[in-house]
């Protein structure tokens, strides 16, 4: 094999890494979307157990922490993720909008509010209307 030969086979073995890379990496966006879905819907499913427990959903100052952090609850709860995929805190809010007793909100891989793709926001309000 000449040198050019060699360079060019560099070169595509290059490129195949740098399409694969690219494409995994937009494959680990949307997974982490799916397990933030998936998190909010276990939150939601132990929200309503709390509630069918204690008659009322934790207060706003107790936030999530309180599904763990009641020793009376341990035979109906598992312990609670209270990061999301990316590392920041779930955000509970009560009441939450649009009459919602609560909501569980995601903030995405920026943590901010708004965003598209990764950046978008999962709530579990709108997780209910689907």
């Amino acid at each position: 094999m000449t040198l050019v030969e060699i360079l060019a086979v560099v070169v595509i073995l290059g490129l195949l890494a740098v399409t694969l890379t690219v494409g995994i990496t937009a494959k680990m966006g949307k997974a982490k979307h799916e397990i933030a879905k998936t998190q909010i819907a276990q939150i939601s499913g132990q929200l309503q157990a709390w509630k069918l427990s204690k008659n009322a959903f934790p207060r706003a100052d107790e936030g999530l922490r309180a599904l763990s952090a009641d020793p009376e609850a341990e035979w109906y709860l598992e312990p609670v993720k209270l990061n999301d995929p990316w590392g920041n805190a779930y955000v509970y809010l009560v009441p939450g909008p649009d009459r919602h007793p609560f909501e569980i909100v995601t903030y995405g891989s920026d943590g901010q509010p708004g965003g598209t793709g990764e950046t978008a926001d999962v709530s579990s309000v709108t997780l209910a209307g689907k």
